[in-house]
């Protein structure tokens, strides 16, 4: 921990990452509890919780890009542009203009936004710590997004409470302005594979020039042409950094659990989606606030123990922890008032904190540094594209029957995610994170990449 302390770069990026996860709590928070107070409606917060998390399906899109950018200016953009539009929600409210559709429309353009940075951040992680701190380093920034949540969702409830929701998206902007101060200081290593793009590009310059030089007195055609057959390379490029992504993940275990994790999260996405009316249920929107932060608490402790379990045998912690997890989530519709109930959310999703953190720091530790950003965003992505179907299903189930059954469909999700883990062998026979490899893991070696 003292050589990460030590580490000013790493320094920045996770108070960057702290300040930035507290502003994508604030509006979200904000968001779903408007869109809840403006209709009255579980089934217009599932189309909410659709929309904010559908970009997040599409993230593979961008893992190329961020892997071809400059990544400190990927991360300051980001927050810049987030931090103006956030505003949007409150200026309308100021105007009178302030509708659901309005906020539904802010949400998933700030969601969008965000789908650049956390693969960028992924990215930047493993070229500024050394591999030995990789998992205390994970763990930490999963505190650190755990940890904005936990506190800022509570505060966000006792704002809700006090002084409305559109207070939310003014404190909001002002941690985007933060995040985008502290991402400017960093100081990013360049990757091998990108002085080895830069030394292609130069090559082809190089041999352009020489060309010129050589004869052609169409000079303007030769500029028209040249330059038409830059951007058709570039978006070949791009297609085939996309298609490597994919395929470097096809066959491996890390896409077998990533299939698991995708109906697993169909129960996450429904429970979001009937969150805010199950909370108004026990009180309102304090204790909403409240069950928002025990979501992240729960998988805050989760993260913050990660560490003390790295040399744990993946694949059986994995089963025995999803096991629990469900449950304990069986219990949480029975629990006899909102303190317990938070308290029972956040049990439940302890396992889940660590197994989030340990597989994370698999990924980083494995796979190919090059191509961190856009397989990152691949596995993102496919981990990611159920939850917008189980915001909608958990939005209509909550509204015909009610938002407390919605919980049951998590629990069953989680348990089928255990026996999936369980029956699969090369899943249940994964050894611990420090000794997992590209080889453990069925990816590509470096040399065959």
């Amino acid at each position: 921990m003292s050589s990460l302390r030590r580490n000013a770069s790493f320094v920045r990026l996770f108070l960057g990452r702290l300040a930035t996860n507290a502003g994508d709590s604030l509006y979200f928070i904000g968001a779903m509890w408007l869109v809840y107070h403006l209709t009255g409606s579980s089934l217009y917060t599932g189309i909410a919780g659709f929309l904010v998390q559908l970009p997040t399906s599409v993230q593979f899109l961008f893992g190329p890009l961020v892997d071809r950018w400059e990544l400190r200016r990927v991360l300051v953009g980001t927050q810049v542009v987030q931090g103006v539009f956030v505003l949007a929600v409150p200026l309308a409210a100021a105007t009178g203009h302030l509708s659901v559709w309005v906020v539904l429309v802010v949400m998933p353009v700030l969601s969008l936004i965000n789908q650049f940075v956390y693969p960028a951040q992924t990215a930047v992680l493993p070229r500024i710590v050394d591999d030995e701190n990789l998992v205390r380093a994970n763990s930490l920034f999963s505190t650190a997004y755990q940890g904005a949540d936990v506190v800022f969702n509570a505060a966000g409830g006792a704002i809700l409470a006090v002084v409305g929701a559109t207070t939310l998206f003014v404190v909001d902007s002002v941690t985007f302005a933060v995040a985008a101060f502290l991402f400017v200081g960093l100081t990013i290593p360049t990757a091998d594979a990108e002085d080895a793009v830069d030394d292609e590009v130069e090559d082809a310059n190089d041999a352009t020039a020489a060309s010129e030089a050589d004869g052609g007195t169409d000079s303007e055609d030769a500029d028209a042409a040249d330059s038409a057959e830059d951007v058709t390379d570039a978006d070949d490029g791009y297609l085939a950094d996309l298609r490597e992504g994919i395929d470097y993940l096809r066959g491996s275990v890390v896409l077998s659990m990533v299939l698991g994790a995708m109906v697993s999260n169909v129960g996450g996405g429904a429970m979001m989606a009937v969150l805010p009316a199950f909370a108004d249920t026990l009180g309102g929107p304090e204790t909403y606030g409240l069950l928002m932060a025990a979501t992240a608490g729960g998988s805050l402790v989760g993260a913050a123990a990660a560490s003390l379990v790295e040399d744990t045998p993946y694949g059986p912690f994995s089963i025995v922890g999803f096991t629990f997890s469900s449950v304990a989530l069986f219990t949480v519709p029975f629990a006899p008032g909102p303190l317990s109930t938070a308290i029972l959310i956040a049990v439940s999703l302890t396992p889940i904190g660590a197994f989030n953190v340990m597989f994370s720091s698999m990924l980083q530790s494995s796979v190919d540094e090059a191509l961190l950003g856009r397989v990152s965003a691949v596995v993102s992505s496919l981990t990611a594209v159920m939850i917008p179907v189980g915001n909608l299903i958990g939005g209509a189930v909550g509204e015909a029957i009610a938002p407390g059954a919605v919980l049951y469909l998590l629990a069953g999700t989680t348990l089928l995610l255990a026996v999936y883990f369980l029956v699969h062998p090369r899943i249940r026979s994964l050894p611990s994170v420090s000794e997992a490899d590209e080889t453990t893991l069925g990816l590509p070696s470096a040399s065959d990449s």
